[in-house]
């Protein structure tokens, strides 16, 4: 299908292309019912802006953006760090767009500035936009949710078994009262691995509830902490045999909310995570954790895209197991036994 351009525009709305122009970047020059009648058009036609220029040269640019609203934390510090070494084999160099705003995001996977994009962003980017996106050729990467099309691909981590199989693990140690530390609530990765909890526990018969068994921790270590404290102290719940937090660094958070209540781990309760930072080791006791093969997922997402680029692959969609890593903050529960 012909890319709409911005003459087709300028015609269906019978106007000049520079009206068109200044209609698009909101210029006072054009009259509110002119602008009203030409983003209409452009809506009706599809017509995404090329910011770049792009259509002027027949080069690529040689450049990827990583798209996100955060960045924050050791898994992206790696994530980043592996993908921007993989790009940087072939000669590409890749940009990090980090911003909130729905419409910018939009704007930088469909504006035509990069040969690809790779994108970590939740709910931001919508099914339709997904469908705009394979209609504009956009070529990208989602680590955030499954997906394939002829354009599109996706490479994320297994967090449903991740889940299902930590759980089950603390299960065999005896724990029953589990209590999960969601990460942020539209995010694929935190909700899979919730899922797998919920499907562990349904296994084995172990009665839970939402409200009951699930705080929130948003990914970050003083939500987590916060959470904790106020699990413990404002709420009064009883200490769960374990705590499962949707990534370390919430462990970790919930970790030091225990030590500052006079909760001892492992021995008064257990703490697990996921994911494997490098923090996840030295932290005292050492941290139990499903590793997410991180540096493997970066390589894996810079060798694809380039093959997208290059005409060599069309979109598939690949999932990464991890491995169950035992170290020191789980134990047998002494309080229950199966």
């Amino acid at each position: 299908m012909r890319k709409v351009t911005i003459k087709d525009v300028a015609k269906e709305a019978g106007v000049a292309i520079s009206t068109v122009s200044n209609a698009l970047n909101d210029s006072h020059l054009v009259s509110k019912t002119t602008k009203e009648h030409i983003l209409e058009v452009a809506e009706r036609l599809n017509y995404i802006p090329n910011l770049s220029g792009r259509g002027l040269k027949a080069d690529k640019t040689k450049t990827v953006a990583f798209v996100s609203s955060s960045v924050r934390g050791s898994y992206f510090y790696d994530l980043m760090d592996s993908m921007s070494d993989g790009f940087s084999k072939y000669g590409y160099v890749m940009y990090f767009v980090v911003t909130r705003d729905r419409a910018a995001i939009m704007n930088c996977i469909l504006g035509g500035a990069y040969d690809g994009v790779i994108i970590f962003e939740g709910d931001r980017v919508t099914e339709e936009d997904l469908h705009v996106m394979e209609k504009n050729q956009v070529k990208a990467i989602l680590l955030d949710r499954k997906y394939s099309s002829k354009y599109i691909s996706s490479i994320v981590f297994n967090s449903f078994y991740a889940g299902y199989e930590l759980t089950k693990y603390l299960i065999g140690l005896g724990h029953k009262n589990i209590v999960f530390i969601d990460g942020a609530t539209d995010a694929y990765d935190s909700q899979e691995r919730k899922r797998g909890f919920f499907a562990a526990m349904d296994e084995y018969h172990i009665p839970y509830t939402e409200e009951e068994n699930v705080i929130t921790g948003w990914f970050e270590e003083q939500v987590a902490y916060n959470a904790v404290i106020s699990y413990i102290r404002i709420d009064k719940k009883p200490v769960p045999d374990a705590f499962i937090a949707a990534n370390d660094l919430s462990a970790i958070g919930c970790m030091k909310a225990l030590a500052a209540t006079g909760i001892r781990v492992p021995e008064d309760t257990s703490v697990v995570g996921f994911d494997d930072v490098e923090l996840a080791q030295y932290y005292n006791p050492s941290l139990t954790t499903y590793k997410n093969p991180i540096d493997y997922q970066g390589r894996a997402t810079a060798d694809l895209m380039i093959k997208m680029i290059e005409g060599e692959s069309q979109g598939v969609e690949r999932e990464i197991e991890g491995t169950l890593v035992l170290r020191k903050s789980a134990g047998i529960c002494k309080r229950v036994t199966l």
